[in-house]
């Protein structure tokens, strides 16, 4: 047992690496981080059990005594519908109509009852004395949905409520030395569960009766993942069991008799030039001693390679926790000059600066260490615009915000894997700001480290919407509030506070939020205090985009937009994935509706139609390639439009959107920029496109050509060409133009496109952007249509009918050559393509995938779903882990009009 614990110390400490070479930053070092083996591949054999099925008397289930055998594995961290599905008592959820309430496959928690899903959890460790002898043993529980009695070797340790309540719990007095130790934990779902809402009955919500979202509004009277319950982006009957369960970690860590905890960094820069910085750092040092003994300590910090140390001798009685404050007035070393900035992607570097804590005893032995990463910089908001709109400012300058709404996977089936590819993809598509949506959750630790890496703001709702009642608890609400807060606030990215969405607030928070914080912008809900309301939501004629009626509700490409969005279909692999051949096609409207928030996207009407202007469809796969098309024009018609109108440019004051949604919850036919399985679709690329720092856009109302500048600085003597091509390749226009580019601005309508009256039904246009030097600075790809736009109501328009030519297309024939390599822990295809015919190469898709067919994820393509010219050539890489790749593999080459190709890659 001896080996096992110190295997596991080991695994503890070697474990910061996760894929790619990306280091996961922990505040400590853990003995152990209880994992479950089962649908983790951690180190501990976690089961559970019905708590209505057993017997025993409570304080046996964490002893010894109790045999569980017939116990069923659980996967940890995770759900009890996770495990239960897991192992086989109920099918997948994501899978056709599985989780419809009506199908009775998977019983609901509302109808079922809250002891249908109360369940123990159990596993084992050991704590050999050599580590844990004379130490204080903490475990740290970090989230756990929704109530739990945790109890240990037969005693009751804590109890817990809330979904987003981190606990630290001091487990020395009740753990074995050189023993098994026994842990269990009774978990209760949600105190009211809510249910789908009575038809004809009154809803709570700004939504009035549209999709009953949020329910009866009943689950709002706790503090959870309101989502749950359903809503019209997922199942709108909810996830059956409300994502009962120890959904986030639990570790096992060791300190002295004194421990620190939360620490907190405060960075406050001179203005008006940013070139001096005072740190006040804060700490809480706590005594959890029953004894009488007072304990005299030092407190020292450092933050590391600026040669700046600091200390302060504390004295704590007997139980007492004391916040320790070092502030440049006491110490000026925390003065820092010239100091390192914390930039948003494409406005500089996100640069990070290492503080580490440390507690002493009088003779030097170091109680407790902590350390944290934290960024100086200043974001601010302001409402002193022409239309009264919030514009955001970073380190004194405005910043358009190019932003999404984050909506968790429903039910919780989170991993490190998983937040690095969404986060990766979010960075690749250019996105500078995050909202954590009100009915969703906070996410993880490594969540923000990596928005922090990646230069992404983050924009943090508290867990309340209008669309449902609000906490009965105003305990368990502030208590959680304030500790995600503590856990959050030294995340450079961290840049918002808002309570609540599309809702009122309660009422101390944001006294709570200030006294814990203090450096960021508050308000009160998503939709006040110079953000109005949200739409487009749905699919709609993409030229309604262009003139700014893609919502009903009135113009919404105005001030801050807090929700305008549209889906994409996923490819034709992940179609398969969600449901039945027979499903897939002809489409089965039920099916396919379900996955649609029961069609709120309009993917079997309005999205189907206009696949269909590409001419009928025999098949799913023909239907699913031109399904990418139509996603494509929604990405970057809604982008480029915004880009347009940035700040003081184009038509109207815009200072920033918030795209309506960023990513599937499940596996859904209304996807985005990439599937719930992190398969990307097209409108991944359309968007890395349209929001390239230096881009080059065409508007298809106006017929005219914008170039976009995400940079702050300005670039002259650039020039911007344009060129039509008809159906048949042939050039039919070009012109070109010298311009100088403002610092994060927009060049306006340079020059208009002139379609000579004879051009084919359907044609193309290139745009590129040269520097100074005749170097391609950025660049863009069109197909368009004669159709003429007709209104917004009718299904016309050069972005959105008229495509059925394209089929005559003449077949273009592409030249791939490849490399392969390995570096670090991932594995590269650098793959070279070149157009040598005399015919477009329309919408080229790569793939990587196994032997059977199926694509290898998450993969990272720099591009895809590409068009070229006749002799234009491009170069893609492909990354993968290496570890997640098959034996046989290959490289699969296709699309509109080019012959498939397949290159074995073994």
């Amino acid at each position: 047992m001896k080996t096992r614990i110190t295997l596991l110390f080991v695994i503890a400490l070697c474990c910061t690496y996760f894929g790619y070479g990306q280091e996961v930053n922990s505040e400590r070092t853990y003995k152990a981080v209880l994992t479950s083996q089962d649908g983790h591949k951690g180190q501990f054999v976690w089961k559970m059990k019905k708590a209505t099925d057993l017997t025993a008397r409570t304080e046996a289930l964490s002893t010894t005594n109790t045999s569980t055998g017939d116990w069923m594995p659980a996967i940890v961290p995770g759900t009890v519908l996770n495990s239960l599905v897991y192992n086989g008592i109920y099918p997948e959820p994501y899978y056709g109509l599985n989780n419809k309430l009506e199908s009775n496959l998977i019983p609901d928690l509302f109808h079922a009852g809250r002891d249908f899903y109360t369940y123990w959890f159990r596993t084992e460790f050991e704590t050999p004395a050599k580590d844990f002898k004379d130490k204080k043993t903490w475990l740290q529980v970090d989230g756990i949905n929704y109530r739990a009695e945790l109890w240990l070797n037969g005693k009751m340790i804590s109890n817990i409520a809330g979904m987003f309540y981190q606990d630290h719990i001091d487990i020395s007095d009740y753990i074995h030395l050189d023993r098994t130790n026994v842990l269990a934990i009774k978990v209760y779902p949600v105190d009211v569960p809510g249910t789908i809402k009575p038809k004809g009955k009154k809803t709570i919500g700004a939504l009035n009766d549209e999709f009953q979202n949020g329910g009866n509004g009943e689950i709002g009277r706790n503090v959870t993942q309101l989502m749950t319950v359903g809503w019209d982006f997922t199942f709108l009957d909810g996830i059956r069991d409300r994502n009962t369960g120890i959904w986030r970690d639990i570790s096992i860590y060791t300190t002295g008799h004194v421990t620190l905890r939360h620490p907190f960094i405060k960075s406050d820069l001179s203005r008006p030039g940013y070139d001096l910085s005072r740190q006040t750092v804060s700490v809480e040092v706590v005594n959890p001693d029953d004894s009488w003994t007072v304990h005299e300590v030092t407190v020292e910090g450092e933050i590391k390679n600026e040669k700046i140390t600091f200390e302060k001798q504390v004295r704590l009685i007997r139980g007492q926790q004391q916040e320790v404050l070092f502030t440049p007035d006491e110490y000026p070393q925390l003065v820092i000059k010239n100091p390192r900035l914390w930039w948003p992607i494409n406005k500089g570097s996100q640069e990070l600066y290492d503080l580490s804590l440390r507690v002493k005893d009088k003779s030097g032995n170091i109680l407790d260490s902590i350390s944290v990463k934290f960024g100086i910089r200043e974001i601010t908001s302001h409402t002193d615009t022409p239309d009264g709109s919030r514009t955001f400012c970073v380190n004194g300058k405005p910043i358009f915000i190019k932003g999404t709404n984050w909506l968790p996977e429903n039910m919780l089936r989170n991993s490190n894997e998983r937040t690095y590819a969404e986060l990766r993809y979010t960075a690749q598509a250019g996105i500078n700001m995050i909202r954590f949506w009100g009915g969703g959750i906070t996410e993880s630790d490594y969540f923000f480290q990596l928005c922090d890496e990646l230069g992404i703001m983050v924009w943090t709702e508290f867990w309340m919407t209008g669309d449902t009642k609000h906490p009965a608890d105003k305990s368990i609400y502030y208590s959680n509030v304030a500790s995600t807060v503590k856990r959050i606030r030294n995340h450079p990215s961290l840049a918002y506070y808002v309570s609540s969405n599309e809702s009122t607030e309660m009422p101390e928070t944001e006294a709570l939020i200030n006294r814990l914080d203090g450096t960021r912008g508050y308000q009160m809900q998503s939709e006040c205090c110079g953000i109005h309301d949200g739409s487009p939501y749905k699919q709609v004629n993409i030229m309604r985009h262009y003139e700014n009626t893609a919502s009903d509700r009135g113009s919404r490409i105005d001030g801050f937009n807090p929700e305008y969005g549209a889906p994409c279909l996923p490819i034709v692999e992940c179609l398969r994935e969600m449901m039945d051949e027979e499903d897939l096609w002809p489409i089965n409207k039920t099916v396919w509706d379900y996955s649609d928030g029961n069609g709120f996207h309009l993917m079997t009407s309005l999205y189907t139609d206009m696949v269909n202007e590409y001419g009928p469809s025999k098949n799913i796969e023909e239907f699913a390639e031109k399904g990418q098309f139509v996603g494509a024009f929604n990405y970057k018609s809604i982008w480029e439009v915004w880009n347009y109108n940035k700040l003081n440019h184009g038509d109207r004051y815009t200072s920033g959107f918030l795209f309506w949604y960023h990513n599937s919850p499940i596996r859904q036919v209304c996807s985005r920029m990439w599937d719930w399985s992190l398969e990307p679709t097209a409108a991944l690329y359309a968007a890395q496109n349209a929001c390239e720092p230096l881009h080059p856009q065409f508007d298809y109302l106006k017929n005219r050509v914008s170039v976009v500048n995400d940079y702050y600085r300005s670039f002259d003597n650039y020039r911007v060409s344009a060129e039509v091509y008809d159906l048949n390749s042939r050039k039919v226009f070009s012109r070109e133009a010298k311009i100088n580019i403002p610092e994060d601005g927009v060049c306006e309508d340079i020059f208009k496109i002139d379609f000579p009256s004879d051009v084919t039904s359907v044609h193309f246009i290139k745009l590129r952007l040269l520097d100074e030097n005749g170097k391609e600075a950025g660049s863009n790809f069109y197909w368009r249509s004669n159709s003429k736009y007709e209104g917004k109501n009718r299904l016309t328009g050069p972005t959105t009918a008229g495509f059925q030519e394209l089929s005559k297309l003449k077949k273009a024939k592409l030249k791939v050559s490849y490399k392969t390599r390995k570096q670090n822990n991932s594995y590269f295809v650098e793959i070279d393509i070149n157009n040598r015919s005399g015919s477009i190469a329309f919408f080229t898709q790569l793939q990587f995938l196994d032997g059977s067919g199926s694509p290898i994820r998450p993969s990272f393509y720099t591009d895809n779903f590409f068009s070229l010219l006749p002799g234009e050539k491009k170069t893609i890489t492909i990354e993968v882990n290496q570890e997640k790749l098959p034996e046989n593999r290959k490289l699969v080459v296709k699309g509109w009009n080019i012959d498939k190709q397949v290159f074995p890659l073994n």
